[in-house]
């Protein structure tokens, strides 16, 4: 009810966003493709500022004019997908020690666009990891959209692995391998990363709870229940220090979502804001309609 047009959800993908933040430096970057709310948490945006986003309010993150796939923070760049070889290009120019994770999803990964981007990033040797954020056919049969299901070897000139995006040290140990490849002066990798999230990947959905249902089998593999598991069984902390954390996180949640529905929307007259940094504005843009003219 509180949450216009598409919400990109990600729940069982958790230990990719806590697994590749983990392994990089504040100064890489990474530009996602659909479900970008747990990396722009991890980036540094606040709860409160995600879910107001979500929410369409001036707390957010953007200012309420983005919405679920349009969140930024820093060194992160949204739902904005296969473009992050030009923050690639951008960091080899300026000679920096940082590299890009560039996240599409097994739907673009035989795009000509995708191959366009490969081919440009092996040129220039450019230090950035295609990310594939495989979620195994949930939105078409693998099988009718791909002569190959090989996402990290889809050509012979850049150097690829697969990892269980299910399991946070995997995914953490893999993209360490990634960014101290890139890093090196190697040129692009290609990471594909199986996934299974557990609810639809966005909402609303046509077709809820038939497409996507939760096997199982892949129960146990819920990437927090494992992580929780390898904690009790290495004696990290007492069950009871995981119980406060998860109180202290519902608690932070609530808190959020209640000081978001409480934050107003944007004012019609100010949709032409933000679109430009200051002092770079055209003298006017257009609206809705050709009529609806908005000056600066």
């Amino acid at each position: 009810r509180h949450i216009r047009g598409f919400c990109h959800l990600s729940r069982g993908q958790e230990a990719i966003t806590a697994g590749i933040e983990s392994a990089i430096t504040h100064e890489d970057a990474i530009i996602k493709d659909y479900r970008c709310h747990g990396f722009t948490y991890a980036r540094g945006a606040s709860a409160l500022s995600i879910i107001a986003e979500l929410l369409g309010r001036e707390a957010g993150c953007s200012k309420g004019r983005g919405g679920s796939m349009h969140m930024f923070a820093s060194e992160f760049y949204g739902g904005n997908g296969i473009v992050g070889a030009g923050i690639a290009l951008k960091q080899k120019y300026l000679d920096q020690k940082a590299m890009t994770f560039s996240f599409y999803g097994y739907g673009a990964a035989n795009k000509g666009q995708v191959f366009e981007a490969y081919n440009m990033s092996k040129l220039w040797n450019l230090p950035i990891a295609f990310t594939c954020e495989n979620i195994f056919g949930k939105g078409s049969v693998t099988k009718h959209a791909a002569a190959s299901k090989n996402h990290f070897a889809p050509g012979d000139y850049i150097t690829g692995l697969r990892v269980d995006g299910m399991d946070v040290l995997k995914v953490r140990e893999a993209s360490k391998f990634a960014r101290d490849w890139c890093v090196a002066g190697k040129g692009p990798i290609l990471v594909d990363i199986r996934v299974y999230p557990y609810l639809e990947p966005l909402l609303p959905h046509p077709n809820p709870g038939n497409r996507f249902p939760i096997e199982n089998k892949l129960l146990y593999k819920d990437p927090i229940k494992q992580l929780k598991k390898r904690i009790r069984n290495a004696r990290v902390t007492s069950d009871e220090t995981l119980e406060l954390i998860d109180e202290e996180v519902k608690t932070e949640i609530k808190n959020a979502v209640d000081k978001a529905k409480s934050s107003p929307f944007p004012e019609g007259s100010q949709l032409h804001h933000h679109i430009y940094i200051k002092g770079t504005e055209p003298a006017s843009v257009r609206g809705r309609t050709p009529d609806e003219i908005y000056t600066y």
